[in-house]
């Protein structure tokens, strides 16, 4: 029996037992939603809707940016019909994911759009930092485009929020962007925080930095890793929930703890014949991408659910 098997029999014994989380009774509403990356071999917004319904989603955290299901240039038009669609199929679209790091003309553009189709929740792109100049001032060339966004989105209600993603991007220890988030103090203004990115880049820390910047999650993002070492380097491998080494018990116990009620997103990284990457030819069976995509959700249900959240 692998890890996952072990996870997945295991939810109503040891692994995930109630006993574990001695904490408030359930106050959440967990509403989960698919990173339409991994679906963008599916164009049509009918279709794309009604298989994520049928999927077991309860919506879309649709990617409008370049090479996205929306492109940014054409948000008014088309992102209507997605949201249409969703709603038509039971579902809707409660947050996007777009490459917007800034107030300028086309994200305000972007912004506005969203907001007047009831999306609540913006992912935003990633800043990357230039190691040939002083992070610092980089660091607050950011905040400052962060403090300008923050004030456009309270115009429109919407939130913002930037993900903890690895690698050399701000935010990848949270230690660089806690502080821009205290400052700003906005409520439209956040972190989609990522527990996969944050124990790849922390490690054993990653806890020390949850607690940190706890208060300023607005959306959450799920996906697993595990380490391998390829040719004498230590390599990050994505796979299927429950079968990486993300510490999901003390996560949920931690959610539970601080009552973060946000929505949830789930990322597909792992190989499924280049859907994983945006491919809109896979070169799988597209019927295996959506039995995994499936099973994964499922899997994710039935630990919150034991979990109580």
């Amino acid at each position: 029996m692998n890890r996952r098997e072990f996870l997945a029999t295991s939810i109503s014994g040891t692994i995930l037992a109630k006993n574990d989380f001695n904490l408030p009774k359930k106050t959440m509403n967990t509403q989960i939603s698919v990173f339409s990356k991994t679906l963008h071999w599916i164009a049509d917004p009918q279709t794309l809707a009604q298989t994520v319904a049928e999927l077991g989603f309860n919506g879309i955290d649709l990617t409008v940016r370049p090479d996205g299901h929306v492109l940014p240039e054409k948000v008014e038009k088309d992102l209507p019909k997605f949201v249409e669609s969703a709603h038509l199929s039971g579902i809707s679209v409660p947050m996007i994911v777009s490459n917007i790091l800034q107030a300028d003309t086309l994200s305000q553009k972007v912004i506005e759009t969203a907001a007047k189709n009831q999306i609540a929740h913006y992912r935003m792109g990633w800043f990357r930092y230039d190691m040939e100049k002083a992070i610092l001032s980089q660091v607050q060339l950011f905040a400052e485009n962060a403090r300008q966004l923050a004030i456009f989105n309270e115009k429109f209600e919407i939130s913002g929020e930037y993900q903890n993603h690895g690698g050399s991007n701000l935010g990848a220890s949270l230690w660089d962007i806690a502080p821009i988030l205290s400052t700003i103090h906005s409520p439209y203004f956040g972190l989609q925080y990522d527990i996969n990115h944050s124990m790849a880049e922390s490690g054993a820390n990653w806890e020390t930095a949850f607690r940190l910047i706890h208060s300023h999650i607005k959306s959450i993002a799920i996906k697993d890793f595990k380490w391998s070492i390829q040719q004498g380097k230590l390599v990050k491998v994505a796979c299927p929930l429950g079968e990486g080494i993300v510490d999901w018990k003390k996560y949920f116990q931690l959610l539970r703890k601080y009552q973060i009620n946000v929505p949830i997103t789930i990322h597909y990284e792992y190989e499924l014949g280049g859907a994983e990457n945006g491919s809109r030819t896979p070169k799988i069976d597209k019927k295996e991408i959506l039995t995994a995509m499936q099973k994964d959700l499922l899997l994710l249900k039935s630990w919150l659910k034991e979990a109580e959240l």
